[in-house]
């Protein structure tokens, strides 16, 4: 399975939420190596585990959910973004 990313950003500009990524904040929630003009990550083959949904599953998550609920999980916190954030949800 893989999560099928629309690339919006979103989870690049919160990740003040995501404890493992702390030094990744430029202060404001922003992950410093997110390009603010195409939404890429800057570091995208070299990027933290946690912020590669197949990786970090495997990694951190696979004894606490099944991959369908991982991913089903992701999905929702994209969702919940878009949704506060008035994008269009294509997930």
């Amino acid at each position: 399975m893989k999560f099928n990313c629309d690339c919006c950003g979103l989870c690049c500009r919160h990740i003040d939420k995501v404890p493992q990524l702390k030094n990744f904040d430029e202060g404001n929630g922003v992950c410093k190596f997110l390009d603010a003009v195409t939404n890429r990550c800057r570091i995208y083959f070299n990027r933290p585990d946690v912020c590669n949904v197949e990786v970090g599953y495997k990694k951190f998550f696979s004894e606490i959910y099944t991959e369908e609920e991982y991913l089903r999980l992701n999905y929702e916190v994209c969702s919940q973004l878009k949704r506060k954030h008035k994008l269009d949800d294509e997930t």
